[in-house]
Order: structure tokens, then C-alpha cells, then sequence
């Protein structure tokens, strides 16, 4: 560790440096518990200039924690359609009602009871509770953790549980305790601009004088890289019935069955959000669509004449899924009545609309939007 006068010059250099050169995020501009704690749960898995423009919209519909709380699911969850992770809008809301019923409105002071929430983990109540509050918790998260290793030559996986704690008793010694707000996010903002995983910007790092790794000419190689998780790759067929006027079937937000694994996974895959008729596919795309949808479709459908129109694959991915998605376009004289499905314009899936639809959803759509003819057709 860092000796104390050595700690003092790190600190001074560190905080100077990002309150000169952080960048201006809407989420910076407020002490507010809820917009902080709003921003921090959007970041988690996702990129800081995807996050801002659904963060913006988001606080227009639901500008404090009550707004929240008080919102039906499906309405939060169609103002967080297109961000993914979709258990973090649906965690995000129970906590609200949750802070609403048992702390009055406002995000608990306590880290013991901001970890009893839905969604809170160590480092969100820590930084929240820094940022918002001053309290003296310091935040461990990748971007950190990488600055960590660098700076005091931390090898192996930092994941391991025992190499983790270390890490945060590194963490907890580094804090300041007069800023831990700017602090923290001083570090983050290293990690995420400066020491980033390739080719770290050691010549602009303002504390570059006390990394080890740089002594040494490790920084390239710190921290090691972890084994990555096999990727599954998954076939999806999805059927897009498509009436004269231009509209759509969508089906409800699907429940997790217990037994059918296969729609269990599907359910996972369209984010538990209103979709198209969708299946996993073993051998023949059109064949097993074609299967399912005599299955869901009402009797007075007549089967065999539903034509299914091959259009150009999409390529999706949900964490450790490598997902090909095989759309049909299916003309339809009239659509049919299927019990919870409702019908929109296609045009509407593409854009944000009055329900909420995932990514994979929305690719569908798109593709059957763009292809003016079908590849092939199939009965």
C-alpha cells in the first residue's frame, strides 16, 4: 500500500484530475438518491452512451421514486424496452415500491437496509450511498478493480473470491474520507477513460507515478484475462403475421413454464415482453414454425393456407447466447384472435410504443419492414 504522504499526493492528484477532465453526465448534476441510484442500476452490462438517452426519457415519465413506485410493470417496463437486462427495470421497480412502503419515500441512509432491496448489490449501495449521501463506502466494480491490479501488481483472477476481498480492503484504504463521492467515481472514471482494459493511456494518467505495473511494464498485461464463459449458440424461428393494413400479432409477456424447457427458454429470450410467435429450432425453421403455430392459432384458422415467407436472418446476442434468428413473414387475410395477443401496426414494433418489446422483437420486425419480397416461400 501506499505510505501516507505518498496517499496524500495520490488523492490530491486523483480528485484534481477528475474534477477538472470528468466527463458531464446527466447523472453527475444531482445529488438526488433516486436519480443516482436510477443511473447506476442503467450502467450495470451497459455502455454509458446508450444508457443517456433512455435515462432522460425515463425521468420524463417517472421523475422521483413515488412516480415510480406508482407506474404499473408494464409501463416501466416499455420506457426500458431496447436497454436489455430486463431484470433490472423489473427489480428497479419492486425496490420503489418497496423504499415507498418501509423508508417513507427516500433511498434508505443504512447500507444494511439498501442491501435488503431488490437489485442492490455491494457496489450500487456504495456508490449510491457515497455519491448521494457522503458516506464513507468505498466502491469496487470492474473499471476499479482493473486500476487496482495495475496499480499494486494484483495478478491471477481478480474474481476469486479471496483476490476480491483483497481488492476491497484496497479500495476501502484508498477512499477518501473528506470526498468518498468524487472519490469513487474519480477512480471509476480512471478505469473507464485512462486504464482501460487495452492499451492503457499511462502518459495521461494523472496518478501514473505510483503504478506499479507501469514501473514494471505490466500494465498491458494486468489484470489477467478471465476464461470466458462457452458461448451456446441458439436457432430461433419467429413467424411475423402480417395483415393487409400493415398490422401485427403480438403475443403477452410469456410466464416461465415449469416443465417445457424449451418455452422456458424462449420466455428468456424475448425478456419476458410482449413478442412474436417464437420457437427454438432443431432442424427445419419453417417446418417447426409452422408446428407451432398450429398449435397457438384458434381452429378457425385455416392451416394449410398459411404461407410462410423466408426473410434474411438476424444475428443476435444475450449475454452467453449466440442467437440466429430466422424470421417469416405470414400473410394473413385477416389476423387471428389469440387469447392476451394484441394487435399494432408493424411500423409501431420498430419504434417505441405503448408495450414493451425486446431488442430480438424488434429485429423480427424490422426484417420483415425492409424485405419487399420474400427468399422462398414455404406452405
Amino acid at each position: 500500500m501506499l505510505k501516507v504522504l505518498e496517499l496524500t499526493t495520490f488523492r490530491r492528484q486523483l480528485l484534481a484530475w477528475f474534477r477538472e477532465y470528468r466527463r458531464d453526465l446527466p447523472w453527475r448534476r444531482s445529488k438526488d438518491p433516486y436519480r443516482i441510484w436510477l443511473s447506476e442500476i442503467m450502467l450495470q452490462q451497459t455502455r454509458v452512451a446508450a444508457v443517456i438517452p433512455f435515462y432522460q426519457r425515463f425521468l420524463e415519465r417517472f421523475p422521483d421514486i413515488h412516480a415510480l413506485a406508482a407506474a404499473p410493470q408494464e409501463e416501466v417496463l416499455r420506457l426500458w424496452s431496447g436497454l436489455g437486462y430486463y431484470s433490472r427495470a423489473r427489480n428497479l421497480h419492486g425496490a420503489a415500491q418497496e423504499i415507498v412502503a418501509k423508508h417513507g419515500g427516500a433511498f434508505p441512509h443504512a447500507e444494511k437496509n439498501a442491501l435488503e432491496l431488490p437489485g442492490i448489490g455491494s457496489y450500487t449501495a456504495a456508490a449510491i450511498l457515497s455519491i448521494a449521501y457522503g458516506a464513507k463506502h468505498a466502491v469496487l466494480d470492474g473499471n476499479v478493480a482493473r486500476v487496482l491490479a495495475r496499480l499494486f501488481v494484483v495478478q491471477g483472477d481478480l474474481r476469486d473470491a479471496k483476490r476480491w476481498q483483497s481488492l476491497q480492503e484496497s479500495a476501502n484504504a484508498l477512499l477518501d474520507p473528506k470526498s468518498p463521492g468524487d472519490w469513487n467515481q474519480a477512480v471509476m472514471e480512471l478505469g473507464a477513460t485512462l486504464c482501460t482494459p487495452q492499451a492503457p493511456q499511462c502518459l495521461l494518467c494523472p496518478v501514473a507515478q505510483f503504478c506499479r505495473a507501469r514501473k514494471l511494464g505490466l500494465a498491458d498485461l494486468l489484470p489477467a484475462r478471465r476464461k470466458k464463459r462457452a458461448t451456446e449458440k441458439i436457432a430461433l424461428a419467429v413467424a411475423v403475421l402480417l395483415d393487409p393494413r400493415g398490422r401485427t400479432l403480438l403475443l403477452p409477456p410469456p410466464a416461465l413454464p415449469k416443465n417445457k424447457a424449451a418455452h422456458a427458454r424462449v420466455s428468456v429470450l424475448v425478456s419476458r415482453l410482449w413478442h412474436f410467435p417464437t420457437i427454438t429450432v432443431r432442424t427445419d425453421p419453417a417446418a417447426e414454425l409452422q408446428a407451432h403455430l398450429h398449435e397457438i392459432l384458434p381452429p378457425s384458422v385455416p392451416k394449410r393456407t398459411l404461407q410462410l415467407e423466408l426473410l434474411p436472418a438476424a444475428r443476435h446476442t444475450v449475454t452467453h447466447h449466440a442467437i440466429t434468428l430466422q424470421p417469416f413473414r405470414v400473410p394473413v387475410a385477416q389476423l387471428p384472435r389469440v387469447s392476451g395477443a394484441k394487435t399494432i401496426p408493424l411500423s409501431d414494433v420498430t419504434s417505441p410504443s405503448s408495450l414493451a418489446i425486446s431488442n430480438l422483437t424488434r429485429k423480427a420486425a424490422r426484417a420483415a419492414l425492409a424485405a419487399p419480397a420474400a427468399l422462398s416461400a414455404r406452405a
